[in-house]
């Protein structure tokens, strides 16, 4: 099953290169593409994980009478959230760091785009024309 899983996800990862090989785009528009995607996933990612630390802050703050169970459940919940936006947001500060240090520039910023600038937000406003 592992092994299935292993080889659609890269040949789901190879057919983004198609285009490429076709000549109907560029390395470089199908990266930028990848890239604006990426920084769509981080954006869920990123709000996901305030959503988790809410979430366990609400459990924490009206199970608290409910006893120990509950209440570390909700704690649970709200160091989970933290640490995965600590770590989130340090590896976007030492990539940009990084990008800092070398020299390295790009159209966009280190901070992520909003979805409708993405490639999924364009591929929406085509399907929805919105």
């Amino acid at each position: 099953m592992r092994a299935k899983i292993v080889s659609l996800s890269t040949l789901a990862a190879a057919m983004l290169f198609v285009p490429v090989l076709a000549s109907a785009q560029t390395l470089f528009r199908t990266l930028t593409d990848i890239n604006s995607l990426l920084n769509g996933v981080m954006v869920l990612l990123i709000t996901l994980a305030i959503v988790v630390f809410f979430w366990g802050l609400i459990k924490y703050i009206f199970n608290r009478e409910g006893g120990e169970k509950e209440g570390a459940e909700g704690a649970t919940l709200m160091i989970w959230g933290i640490a995965a936006l600590f770590v989130m947001l340090s590896i976007w500060g030492i990539i940009a760091l990084l990008r800092n240090t070398f020299g390295v520039t790009a159209n966009t910023g280190p901070i992520p785009q909003p979805p409708g600038q993405s490639v999924v937000g364009g591929l929406i406003q085509q399907v929805f024309g919105r």
